[in-house]
């Protein structure tokens, strides 16, 4: 019997796209941007995190690839970020399937605000020192889970901190991209293994559009200068931050 797709499918497409444009670029809101589509579609928690965690395997797959090829990726740091962050993701998916974590979110947002605008300050006084990359296994472990947790928030999370280190953004964003595929592989087998199959035309749909845009994203990540990169990407922290505290 042939998989008939919705008339919607095409709007899981168009969101795809978008947010891996963003995402790419940035190296953060395509969790945040599908999941919270989703639940405003009705979707409860843990199928929506686990939706676009297992699009987010092929999407994150595909981009860090693209980051790799453009010079985007520190590699020893992408693998200290990925084994905690694997173990953060598998815990957080096993404890969603389970509990109910709505509370953590806020707290969360608040420090992603607080971070959010020291980036935009420092990239309006140009502020640039050697980075400073201690504790990546914390990091790792604390954005995986939250990642898991929340749907989406392991690229605001690694991505502002290593800005905040004074880590180059593009090796920034393309680290945490490239490390971001095997957390969101991790999640999605928790997720398949608790609560199975379901919604997959949601799945292809934001699979797709984030497939299609992610070389171009991680194209634009080289381009963009690093001052006007790190204001923007403080400003999406902060705009997402209170998205959240607001919601």
């Amino acid at each position: 019997m042939p998989f008939d797709l919705p008339p919607e499918f095409l709007v899981f497409v168009l969101v795809g796209m978008a947010a891996q444009l963003v995402d790419g670029a940035l190296g953060m809101a395509y969790g945040v941007t599908s999941t919270s589509l989703l639940l405003a579609l009705g979707l409860p928690p843990p199928v929506a995190s686990a939706s676009v965690h297992a699009a987010e395997v092929a999407t994150t797959g595909v981009s860090g690839m693209s980051h790799g090829l453009f010079g985007n990726v520190d590699r020893r740091l992408m693998w200290a970020l990925v084994l905690p962050g694997v173990a953060g993701a598998m815990l957080g998916a096993w404890l969603l399937s389970q509990l109910d974590w709505a509370w953590l979110r806020p707290l969360v947002s608040a420090y992603l605000l607080a971070l959010g605008a020291l980036l935009v300050w420092r990239a309006w006084r140009g502020v640039r020192r050697e980075p400073r990359l201690r504790g990546q296994g914390l990091l790792g472990l604390c954005a995986g889970f939250l990642d898991a947790v929340g749907g989406g928030g392991w690229g605001p999370l690694t991505t502002s901190s290593l800005m905040a280190r004074h880590l180059e953004p593009r090796i920034a964003i393309g680290t945490a991209n490239a490390a971001e595929f095997f957390v969101s592989l991790a999640a999605s087998v928790v997720f398949l293994a608790a609560l199975g199959i379901s919604h997959v035309h949601v799945v292809l749909g934001l699979l797709l559009g984030g497939v299609v845009v992610a070389p171009f994203a991680a194209w634009l990540a080289r381009r963009v200068p690093a001052r006007p990169m790190m204001g923007v990407v403080g400003l999406v922290v902060c705009a997402v931050s209170l998205f959240n505290l607001l919601r």
